[in-house]
């Protein structure tokens, strides 16, 4: 399968940072939101990550106006239709991909694979509702995408394996290493990751430690790059709330119930990173 036209749906943090990604590896991109706004805000990120990327020695200068050029940003949908691939990334509610998703089935042609970004939601039950779940697949990126190497491949209970070799094909193409992991909630990643979080969450309400020191005994007595409170900030506590309450459903273990602290912060808007406050706050 011949890909070169990538279509993308949704163009905040991960969108971005996606579409980045491919059009450094020298695809073309249909950059796709309904909000004019966040569209410029994208295109401005894109710009600003690639800046830089110029000034760290990863990318020649002279590259940058041609990678802009090959990221078309669309207020519409329907400017995916002639893509080779669509990746959805759009808010993390398992509804609204749904439909996005059936939309997406009815106007990309039949060969084309549809891929999501989800880090949490069922993809078997995204391809069903899409109708092609032979080519219907997981490809979850990582924050900040054009730094992360991994992208997670997650195969549903019909992806063909002709769907899993293009798509990790195409991860390879935009510099990433693909893994694979079977459908499951919160699939490796998370389903590691936000039980470490919540419970760093849990040893701040409980007055161990502060942030800050919980934070430096992970990075510094167990070699994490960051620590699990400015991850969390990172990642946008909301997100981390709704990956921990879809574990916590799915499974049915107790174990993954959130810290009720994480709920009240998530309450008053304190989000991390996003809403210049969480446990941390920024400028």
């Amino acid at each position: 399968m011949s890909i070169q036209r990538i279509g993308i749906i949704g163009s905040g943090t991960m969108g971005s940072g996606i579409a980045e990604v491919a059009a450094v590896a020298g695809c073309d991109v249909r950059l796709c939101d309904s909000a004019a706004r966040q569209l410029e805000k994208s295109r401005q990120n894109i710009r600003a990550s690639l800046d830089r990327a110029a000034r760290r020695g990863k990318l020649p200068p002279a590259d940058i106006e041609s990678v802009m050029a090959r990221i078309d940003f669309q207020l519409s949908t329907a400017a995916v239709a002639d893509c080779d691939f669509i990746i959805e990334a759009i808010v993390e509610n398992a509804d609204a991909k749904r439909q996005l998703h059936v939309e997406l089935a009815r106007i990309a042609r039949p060969e084309v694979v549809l891929a999501s970004n989800t880090s949490s939601i069922s993809i078997s039950m995204l391809g069903e509702a899409s109708g092609r779940q032979e080519r219907f697949v997981g490809m979850h990126f990582f924050n900040p995408v054009p730094i992360m190497p991994l992208v997670e491949v997650i195969r549903g209970r019909a992806t063909s394996d002709e769907t899993l070799a293009v798509t990790e094909e195409l991860a390879r193409r935009f510099g990433k290493t693909p893994v694979r992991a079977n459908d499951a909630p919160g699939f490796v990643a998370n389903r590691v990751l936000m039980p470490l979080i919540n419970e760093a969450i849990f040893a701040l309400a409980d007055g161990v430690a502060d942030a800050k020191c919980i934070d430096q005994i992970m990075v510094l007595g167990c070699n994490h790059p960051m620590g699990p409170l400015a991850l969390a900030d990172l990642i946008g506590l909301d997100v981390c709330l709704f990956i921990l309450e879809v574990l916590q459903r799915d499974t049915g273990d107790s174990k993954f119930a959130p810290c009720p602290l994480l709920r009240q912060m998530v309450a008053e808007g304190r989000l991390g990173r996003k809403s210049k406050r969480g446990f941390y706050e920024y400028t």
